[in-house]
């Protein structure tokens, strides 16, 4: 079941005109909204580029206020936007365990258990659904990061993909994860050194995707984890890149046997493809 996590080919992109502390005075306001309009297109980095090469084209700059960040802003939780009929949560569990086993009765989606060796530790640990304290999944850049780094302006489309990109997706001991918190590299690095250098690569690898910039504290931090290992490649993402300065749409499936036939059902209220008229019942679920 490693295949789950697929591209987001349902996207349909339209053109638009529209917990460290701060490096710099945050820009706010008036500003803030300019900032965001002038930030540099996003390029998705291609296989075999050098994470140090895809640094020197981000942007350095301040550190925006983290003033209208909510976890809400970033779309549902864990939401199934590949429409694949699992949420992106156990398909991050199903790519990252091995051994994993599968509730019965889920068609193959609700991880039950498996085995993870944790990329931040090193460490082995067994991974049981509903143990609370094993097993986390990271936003490799952080949400409240993404967020003072340019995501603030975008629309809650954006930010729902952005938030269930597979590339930003890592499974990961839990003590680690809420040790991280929202940090960057300036502020936090894994445990285990071997990793450092495919870790921060990775994050360079979704501010390019994305169109996010680096404070200059992050950026230093990086480059000296690059300089131990110049010819680290960028990860590449398989999900549709979403270029700075549009906005992303999902179009509401036509009704429940358009969202069966592109294996979506049961949707949940904020999924993509979502629409009121389909929720008869009201209960927030449809086409169960």
């Amino acid at each position: 079941m490693k295949h789950r996590i697929t591209a987001l080919a349902a996207l349909a992109v339209f053109g638009t005109a529209a917990c460290a502390p701060a490096d710099t005075p945050a820009a706010t306001g008036a500003d803030t909204v300019s900032e965001a309009a002038q930030q540099s297109p996003s390029v998705a980095p291609t296989a075999g580029q050098s994470a140090t090469d895809v640094l020197a084209t981000l942007p350095v700059k301040g550190r925006a206020a983290k003033t209208g960040y909510d976890r809400n802003e970033f779309g549902a939780t864990w939401a199934d936007v590949d429409r694949n009929g699992c949420d992106t949560r156990n398909d991050v569990l199903a790519r990252d365990l091995t051994q994993e086993q599968f509730r019965p009765g889920t068609q193959d989606c609700v991880v039950g258990s498996g085995t993870l060796v944790d990329p931040y530790t090193a460490q082995t640990i067994a991974f049981e659904k509903g143990d609370g304290s094993s097993v986390d999944i990271d936003h490799v850049v952080a949400l409240s990061n993404g967020w003072q780094t340019g995501a603030f302006g975008w629309d809650e489309a954006r930010r729902t993909a952005f938030a269930n990109d597979p590339l930003n997706l890592l499974a990961v001991d839990y003590a680690a994860n809420r040790q991280k918190g929202d940090g960057d590299a300036a502020t936090w690095l894994p445990a285990d050194r071997g990793y450092r250098c495919a870790y921060v690569a990775r994050q360079v690898a979704v501010k390019a995707t994305y169109g996010l910039w680096v404070t200059q504290a992050e950026h230093d931090a990086i480059a000296r984890v690059l300089d131990t290992c110049r010819g680290e490649p960028v990860p590449t993402s398989t999900v549709v890149d979403v270029p700075a300065g549009t906005s992303t749409t999902v179009e509401p499936f036509a009704d429940c046997d358009a969202a069966r036939a592109a294996g979506a059902a049961p949707l949940h209220r904020g999924d993509p493809g979502w629409s009121d008229r389909m929720d008869g019942d009201g209960d927030g679920t449809a086409c169960e």
